[in-house]
This record gives structure tokens, sequence and C-alpha cells, in this order.
């Protein structure tokens, strides 16, 4: 469980950190879940903070955990998010998801998405793991790795997300 004191702390040195970035920042939203502290900024450059494909808003979560763990230690988890990025995403993604999923159980034709990250796979695969009429794979090698998504065959079991 995240302490009040130590959400406080998490915002303070957020804050500090774009400052000495000189970029403008309003934390939006906050909620401390368990181990997780998840924030939503905003800024007049959204874009700047996200980057390509949500690469730039990955790689200043990750620095940012790393300074907060040296401050406070182990055990939480930093979700970071500018202008509701990934929250828009992951709606995306499970829109497509159903899309192709309905198409594929209609044609009987197997589907391959473009290639993404496992946390964007693992997205697809948990948003069509209840589905019985097909099943997802996930296929290749990072930065390639893609996931496939083929109708269910008689007796075939539905594979689980193994990511």
């Amino acid at each position: 469980m995240i302490l009040r004191e130590q959400q406080e702390t998490i915002k303070n040195i957020i804050k500090e950190f774009f400052d000495k970035m000189t970029i403008e920042v309003e934390i939006k939203e906050e909620k401390a879940e368990e181990d997780t502290f998840r924030v939503n900024l905003e800024t007049e450059m959204p874009q700047l903070l996200i980057g390509e494909n949500g690469q730039t808003l990955s790689e200043i979560q990750h620095v940012l955990k790393l300074i907060l763990r040296k401050k406070l230690g182990p055990g939480f988890y930093l979700d970071l998010d500018v202008s509701n990025y990934k929250k828009k995403k992951r709606v995306y993604l499970e829109e497509l998801a159903k899309t192709v999923a309905d198409e594929v159980a209609l044609n009987k034709e197997e589907k391959e998405l473009p290639a993404m990250p496992a946390s964007e796979r693992r997205i697809i695969h948990l948003a069509l793991s209840q589905r019985t009429d097909i099943v997802t794979e996930s296929r290749g090698q990072e930065p390639d790795r893609h996931i496939v998504i083929k109708p269910a065959l008689a007796n075939q079991p539905v594979t689980s997300p193994e990511e």
C-alpha cells in the first residue's frame, strides 16, 4: 500500500523532474491502487512527452521509476500517462481486437495484426480471452512479434495470454 506521504513525495518528484526539463505539466489525475500509483499529466505539448507509439512516455516512466525507487525504495509501481494516451490506446486496441476477431469468426480465415510491444499484445489477448470462436497467439521475434487471430477449430483448446 502506498502511504499518503509517499504519494505526496511521488508527486513532488514528478513535478521537479519536469520543471528541470523546463516542461510545464499539471497532474490532472492521481490514484493509488495497492502497489500502483497512477498519474495522468496534462501539458501543452503532449506529443513531446508521448513520442512515437508512446516510446518517449515509456522511457520517461522508466527514468522516473528509477528515481523514485532510489528515494522511496522498492514496493510500488508507477503508471505514468499523458493526456490519457494510454487509456485511449487501450480502448483503440480493444476495439481493433473485437473488430478483427468478428471478421475472423465470420470469414473463418486467420488475420495478422501489426507488430506491437508486449504490453499492447497483452491487451489484445485479454480482450479476446473469453471468446470461444477464435484463438489468439503471438508469433515472431521482437521487435516484429505480432498477434495472429485464428478461427477456433472443434476440440481445439483456447489459448490463454502468455504475455
